[in-house]
């Protein structure tokens, strides 16, 4: 057995007291909660309802110091090869200010050439625009439409519609909401090669051509690493915005990526949403691991997976402004960390990263708590909520949905006993819980990086690399060859492809 798997094993043996023991041994708050002081208002940190304790986080810490985590995290930060199947460096800490110099710089430079077209369009100078259609998939959509949905919800400077499914009905219910001779049209994707989105795209022009609008491509904004492709699909270069390579679809909204965001809530506003997960960076770079808080979330998240054999992790965003974070996650620690080989191409001997899935309060409740409570199943919970309401209605909505957040947590970790074996609750189950001052662009800012982090952690504790994800495509091939009609298959699809008439 190697060194790193006694350390796992060191951990698996070692005591699982009961969070009521914990809560009895000592001071839970002052080893796992800390509210950090950030750009745009606190965020607290409590990951105290966990089994986290003083042995589990010194296990992981000497697991910390044999992984070499400290020369993983400085080579992210200085633009090293850290995605080794790619051979790439990951330069999305760059698009936020903090990294390698050079890459500071590249990324600085695209973002005043997006700021310039941001505020050209905010002025008038494209005509009176008053929609986007921005259409992308996967990073290329996900992370723009969690952004708009949480901060610009109340008069944006330019309405936004984000489209990624290829079903023509999300489309079309775009089209329905706008005006073609108002409304420009963006297409996010880094090899501007994404069939979905470039059908998506091509479908968008013909809506504009049909609108009476006779250069449709004047009303086409093109975000992408491959800007000559942009160019060459037909998009003016004056309004093509590019990217690095090095940063990868789901840490892409930080670059030109995020250009829909900016035309929602105005470059100040991105400008902030920058700065935030900046400072997150900051902290997750210069914190010994002891006290770094997306590393001790990611302790936790192994110590449920690796340790108690949890095969998912639930979010629940308390908060309606944040219903699409369950979403976002699921892409950023599914997409990052379900790899089955290490880094160096070796199977992986361990479980990869639990499935991530979840909901939004308080309508969770009603559906899937049940299970989490009473169920035969274990799964740490984190509950995300915003002390600030975001709507101007009676303060007791808010008030109610905040105390069913915190009931949540303290009723999964103390139960409650009954002679009636239906009502009863074991109880000692785990939650975490993040709760922001206040929903402003710069603290989901915060929140995302810290949640990027966190995913880092994770990926490097178990030696894989998070940088890549070859296995989105196999599918895509094998839907391109129906297209093509030259693939044979098993005869349960090949029924398949005959019912819906695709033979």
């Amino acid at each position: 057995m190697n060194e790193t798997a006694s350390l796992w094993t060191a951990l698996e043996k070692l005591p699982r007291p009961t969070l009521a023991e914990l809560f009895d041994a000592g001071d839970r708050l002052d080893l796992l909660a800390e509210t950090l002081e950030l750009p745009g208002g606190p965020i607290r940190f409590d990951w105290s309802k966990t089994h986290l304790d003083r042995p589990v986080i010194d296990g992981f810490l000497r697991l910390c110091e044999k992984v070499g985590l400290d020369q993983s995290r400085a080579a992210l930060f200085s633009g090293a090869i850290v995605n080794v199947t790619e051979h790439r460096a990951a330069g999305h800490t760059a698009q936020r200010g903090e990294g390698d110099e050079a890459m500071v710089e590249e990324a600085a430079a695209l973002h005043a050439r997006t700021r310039l077209l941001v505020e050209a369009i905010h002025d008038g100078v494209l005509g009176e625009m008053r929609s986007l259609i921005h259409i992308g998939i996967g990073g290329s959509a996900l992370g723009p439409a969690l952004a708009i949905d949480a901060l610009a919800r109340d008069n944006p400077r330019i309405a936004v519609h984000v489209v990624s499914n290829i079903d023509g009905c999300a489309l079309e219910a775009a089209f329905a909401q706008c005006d073609p001779a108002h409304t420009l049209i963006a297409v996010a994707s880094k090899t501007f090669t994404t069939t979905e989105t470039l059908t998506n795209a091509a479908s968008a022009l013909e809506w504009l051509r049909e609108g009476g609008i006779g250069d449709p491509y004047g009303q086409v904004v093109a975000l992408t690493a491959a800007p000559e492709k942009a160019v060459q699909w037909g998009v003016d270069e004056t309004r093509v915005l590019p990217f690095p390579e090095d940063v990868g679809g789901r840490y892409s909204l930080w670059s030109s990526i995020g250009f829909p965001i900016a035309l929602a809530i105005g470059w100040d506003g991105f400008k902030a949403f920058l700065e935030g997960a900046a400072a997150m960076d900051r902290h997750f770079r210069d914190t010994e691991w002891e006290r770094n808080l997306p590393a001790r979330a990611a302790f936790a998240d192994l110590y449920y997976a690796q340790v108690r054999s949890c095969e998912t992790r639930a979010v629940f965003a308390y908060d309606e402004r944040l219903r699409l974070l369950p979403s976002y996650l699921q892409q950023l620690e599914m997409e990052s960390n379900g790899k089955r080989v290490t880094a160096d191409g070796e199977p992986l001997d361990r479980p990869s990263a639990p499935i991530t899935w979840g909901g939004v309060g308080t309508d969770a409740q009603h559906a899937v708590f049940q299970l989490l409570h009473q169920g035969t199943h274990l799964v740490p919970v984190d509950f995300i909520a915003v002390t600030m309401s975001g709507d101007a209605l009676d303060p007791a909505h808010h008030r109610t949905l905040l105390a069913n957040c915190f009931a949540q947590g303290a009723a999964l970790m103390t139960g409650k006993a009954g002679d009636d074996s239906a009502r009863s609750y074991p109880g000692d189950r785990p939650s975490a819980t993040i709760l922001l001052d206040d929903l402003e662009p710069a603290t989901l800012g915060a929140l995302i990086a810290f949640h990027e982090h966190r995913t880092f952690v994770s990926a490097k504790l178990l030696g894989i690399n998070p940088f890549d994800q070859f296995g989105v495509e196999l599918g895509k091939e094998i839907a391109k060859a129906i297209e093509k009609g030259n693939a044979s298959f098993d005869s349960s699809t090949a029924a398949l492809l005959e019912a819906a008439g695709l033979t």
